[in-house]
């Protein structure tokens, strides 16, 4: 009997775990993310540790040495270089570099403890443990920050629930 008891304990204490433990990963058909997060910008082939702020509107990226290609490239408002081509440089944390070249899908005014400022904008495709979404990501020299990658409102919106307690070990 005590040899039948034991394995009719811990299966029972793994299908109590087993619950809780998926409704970590998922809740109301949404992941659970943590404040700090690996996120894979498949365009750049890159990883990046990403902070996760519901307080940012829009997701950023760090980018250096921006150069605005076409008819328009001349001009000081930027908003005439909306569907030009724009190239920046850009490093993720562990000093990886790429170059990318996109179309600028928008200009986006950023009021920060700096001030106000405008950003371009272009289409990034985001991974997270093999889930893609493809989000406008504004270009801005994070050089003195410490995460080069912010997740703002528009990548987290409708998929995504954040917990500041999860750790990005735990994926």
């Amino acid at each position: 009997m005590k040899k039948l008891a034991i394995p009719a304990i811990l299966f029972a204490a793994i299908c109590t775990a087993l619950p809780s433990i998926a409704s970590a990963k998922m809740q109301d058909g949404k992941s659970i993310v943590g404040q700090v997060e690996t996120i894979r910008v498949h365009e750049l082939n890159l990883d990046y540790k990403a902070r996760i702020d519901t307080g940012a509107k829009t997701t950023s990226i760090h980018a250096v040495d921006i150069k605005v290609t076409g008819k328009d490239s001349d001009s000081d408002d930027m908003r005439d270089h909306l569907g030009e081509t724009v190239e920046f440089t850009t490093l993720n944390e562990k000093g990886e570099e790429a170059r990318y070249k996109g179309k600028i899908v928008k200009v986006s005014k950023i009021r920060n403890a700096q001030g106000v400022e405008r950003r371009y904008a272009v289409k990034m495709d985001l991974g997270w443990n093999g889930e893609h979404k493809t989000v406008a990501v504004n270009l801005r020299d994070r050089s003195k920050l410490d995460y080069k990658l912010l997740i703002g409102r528009n990548w987290l919106e409708g998929n995504y629930l954040v917990d500041v307690e999860k750790s990005d070990d735990d994926d």
